[in-house]
């Protein structure tokens, strides 16, 4: 059966998915719930299969917003990458070691930074290869999603809770100086966002809070992880775009990841200022009202 998705639909969730990744409240436990709110019973029925229109086209929304944040954080990345260039040059004098050991001073700081966002990679990107798939077809369902976005907003406020009670005797962490257990902490608990309703950036930013980041910082590092995060979970999965699981919907797709990619865009400008002065607050109390009133729609 050809696979069938409107241009409304397409534009609809892309808008969704570039706006929900960065917010911290979920794109796949949304990309769920809307489809059966809405009553897309095709989309809603294809979601938990290994075969379907839907993954590839989610996969294209991904790209779309990886995109999306590479153009935001464009200057970042190109320091971070001519830190790389740089680094590699000094190991001629400093051996190979040099490369790992940041503790050394004399690591070039844009080098150290790029390695501690490879560190938080990785554990996110083996669970991803090994469980997709199979939490997919699992938990990729309404009433699950609904539980697990109701779980994602607790997450939210007991983490701000808990990092209320530390007070001012938290001596603020910057990004530049985050070890490399923090960041595999906070690669870890990224896993947790495999379950369709528990948030990557929510997760990230509480755990970021917890090693003692404040809420800008915390925030940044989420969405500088974001990117390798999600563009190579994409890239890894886009052959299949181009698939028989693509025919049908990669107009619709193209259509979709450009309103992803400005969607994160306006999100990552949004939230990087507003992670100034507020909280994960209103983003948890989001979740966790909408989470429990989706258990009582689809229960």
């Amino acid at each position: 059966m050809l696979a069938s998705i409107s241009y409304l639909q397409a534009i609809v969730m892309g808008l969704l998915q570039g706006f929900t990744e960065l917010f911290p409240i979920s794109s796949l436990g949304h990309s769920v719930l809307l489809p059966a709110l809405l009553g897309w019973h095709d989309v809603v029925n294809s979601q938990s299969s290994a075969q379907s229109f839907f993954l590839a086209f989610i996969v294209g929304l991904h790209v779309g917003t990886a995109l999306g944040l590479l153009v935001y954080y464009r200057r970042t990345w190109r320091l971070l990458l001519g830190g790389l260039v740089r680094q590699v040059a000094a190991v001629r004098g400093r051996g190979a070691a040099s490369l790992w050991r940041v503790s050394d001073p004399t690591m070039d700081a844009d080098y150290r930074l790029l390695f501690i966002l490879a560190v938080a990679t990785i554990p996110v990107g083996l669970a991803g290869v090994a469980l997709e798939s199979t939490l997919r077809q699992l938990f990729a369902k309404p009433l699950a999603a609904a539980i697990f976005l109701t779980v994602n907003g607790m997450i939210l406020l007991v983490g701000e809770g808990l990092r209320r009670s530390a007070g001012k005797h938290v001596a603020h962490t910057r990004i530049a100086t985050i070890s490399p257990r923090g960041a595999l902490a906070i690669g870890l608990s990224q896993v947790l966002a495999l379950f369709a309703g528990i948030s990557r950036s929510g997760v990230s930013m509480v755990t970021g809070l917890m090693i003692n980041l404040d809420h800008e910082e915390s925030a940044n590092f989420a969405f500088l992880l974001a990117t390798p995060v999600i563009l190579l979970a994409g890239l890894y999965k886009l052959p299949e775009l181009f698939g028989p699981l693509g025919n049908g919907v990669r107009l619709q797709t193209l259509v979709g990841a450009l309103c992803a990619m400005g969607a994160a865009m306006v999100s990552v400008r949004f939230l990087t200022r507003w992670f100034t002065t507020k909280t994960l607050i209103p983003f948890g109390a989001y979740s966790l009202v909408l989470g429990v009133a989706c258990v009582v729609r689809f229960g």
